[in-house]
């Protein structure tokens, strides 16, 4: 398979070649080692989907002939992961597998048992980090759609996208099973992961009034790491995506 790179603006991929530049040059050049001739793919993170050929390759530039393109249209209905804050690096790998398994957004969760705070001055820098993972995961993954991931949420500001989206909280106690639920398909689906310590009793009551689904996966729990991707690998399957 040929190796996938994504460019910074949709404007590189509109001319008939495009130059790589900066950290994905990098990328290319001296880690991926592409060489003069190879086939590549290279993308826009919106649905762009390009082949070219290598022409040159220096430390800091690789230039790229374009050759044919497509658009491939994202998934519907879109499943966004909402990932409560986790201590270590738990909530990054979640976000590394969901975005390589499909999600299209991600949003982080300040959860009451959030070890990991993101006070005012880590929004910031706490987004972009997982920005970040999302795009070279992408890359990985060779995905059309970069996820995208959004500021910080708190509990009151889920359970008001209650109203538009289909809510899931996944919660071990569930009665219900994750892929028995009819989910319609006209709606974004938002899988809920808590953290380490689980959601609190007032957590769950509050999605749950504000119209949100509780939904188990299997008989085990799983880490905070691990349910979101787990869940999303299930929908694949039951939304026929796999």
């Amino acid at each position: 398979m040929a190796l996938h790179f994504i460019v910074d603006s949709p404007d590189q991929l509109v001319g008939d070649s495009v130059a790589l530049t900066g950290p994905e040059a990098h990328h290319a050049a001296a880690v991926r080692r592409v060489r003069v001739g190879e086939t590549v793919t290279l993308g826009d993170g919106l649905g762009a989907w390009v082949t070219g050929v290598v022409t040159a390759v220096a430390a800091k530039r690789v230039d790229i002939v374009l050759e044919s393109r497509r658009h491939i249209e994202e998934h519907t209905p879109r499943i966004v992961l909402v990932q409560a804050l986790a201590k270590g690096d738990r909530d990054e790998r979640a976000v590394e597998a969901a975005t390589e398994l499909g999600v299209s957004a991600i949003v982080p969760w300040q959860a009451a048992r959030s070890v990991s705070r993101w006070d005012a001055a880590k929004i910031a820098k706490g987004v972009a980090r997982w920005q970040s993972i999302a795009r070279e995961a992408s890359k990985q993954a060779h995905r059309a759609w970069v996820p995208t991931v959004s500021d910080p949420v708190t509990t009151a500001q889920l359970a008001a996208r209650a109203t538009d989206v289909s809510v899931v909280v996944l919660e071990p106690s569930a009665a219900g099973a994750l892929t028995a639920l009819e989910l319609p398909l006209d709606r974004d689906v938002w899988l809920v992961v808590g953290p380490e310590g689980g959601m609190t009793p007032e957590e769950l009551d509050t999605l749950e009034d504000a119209g949100a689904t509780l939904a188990r996966m299997g008989t085990t729990v799983l880490r905070t790491s691990t349910a979101g991707p787990a869940a999303l690998a299930a929908l694949s399957v039951v939304l026929g995506r796999w």
